[in-house]
């Protein structure tokens, strides 16, 4: 069961994303809002989240990730479906996210590739972007994007 990451979570919440080849940028700050699952031995198995913008119309989507032995059960997709509602409860109209390996996933999803301008300029202050744009990296990445609309709901 997915449970809200906490203070206590950070350091293997970090060492789960880092092996997920997965940002760790800013993973305490109030915007990131972070989900895990742990194994009955309490090793990190899968997290999810997202970063809400400072407007709260968009959401980028960030940390989903399945342990590399449990993948391929559908669990990406409950969790991505996991962290878009709560993104929308949040009041997100809009989510956003980097994915360069991922694309036919997303699509699954309804997500749409874009640019990273857009990207960047609908959530200019979210701390991947910032890390990005003070790396380089912002214009080697992959942009996607999809609406959120009230009424959505990607429970299956």
């Amino acid at each position: 069961m997915l449970s809200p990451a906490t203070a206590d979570d950070l350091d293997d919440l970090a060492t789960f994303l880092r092996t997920a080849d997965l940002t760790v940028a800013a993973l305490a700050e109030p915007a990131v809002r972070l989900w895990l699952e742990r194994d009955d031995a309490g090793a990190v198995r899968t997290t999810t989240g997202f970063e809400l913008g400072a407007s709260g119309e968009h959401a980028l989507v960030r940390s989903v990730a399945v342990r590399p032995d449990l993948r391929g059960a559908g669990d990406g997709l409950r969790l991505a479906r996991f962290a878009l509602d709560r993104a929308a409860d949040a009041g997100a109209r809009q989510a956003w996210l980097f994915s360069r390996r991922s694309g036919g996933f997303w699509q699954k999803l309804g997500f749409a590739r874009t640019t990273t301008d857009a990207l960047a300029t609908a959530l200019p202050d979210a701390h991947q972007v910032l890390l990005f744009r003070s790396t380089g990296q912002l214009d080697r990445e992959v942009a996607w994007q999809r609406p959120l609309p009230a009424s959505d709901n990607f429970a299956a």
